[in-house]
């Protein structure tokens, strides 16, 4: 506003003009409230993938960053999301079986890995 103008008033006093982007207290909340739950999705997916990656180290028996490329291949091949490979694996030791296309993938990703080059 230009000096010397009106400036709208509230019963709080002046109208305070919101950022460019929009960003009110509403908008605020909303994006910290996304944000919090994009942390707690990712925090779970984290755990599913590295009890998966423990669980092919104990089974290779192989170090840890093999046991990533396993599951990365297995995603890559599958063309399915790495936590989604890495939950269907670790739902295995519920007593789920691992689906026949995760299954046929990681027994080849396996295969590769124990041959020696």
């Amino acid at each position: 506003m230009k000096d010397g103008a009106a400036q709208p008033l509230t019963a709080d006093g002046p109208v305070q003009p919101r950022p460019a982007d929009g960003g009110g207290p509403e908008d605020a909340l909303a994006r910290l409230t996304a944000e919090a739950d994009q942390l707690r999705r990712a925090l779970t997916s984290r755990t599913a993938i590295d009890q998966a990656q423990g669980m092919l180290m104990a089974l290779t028996p192989c170090p840890a960053e093999d046991a990533w490329h396993l599951l990365v291949a297995v995603s890559q091949q599958t063309n399915t999301k790495l936590r989604d490979v890495a939950a269907a694996l670790v739902a295995t030791a519920r007593g789920h079986p691992l689906p026949p296309p995760l299954s046929g993938a990681l027994h080849q990703a396996l295969r590769r890995a124990r041959t020696p080059p």
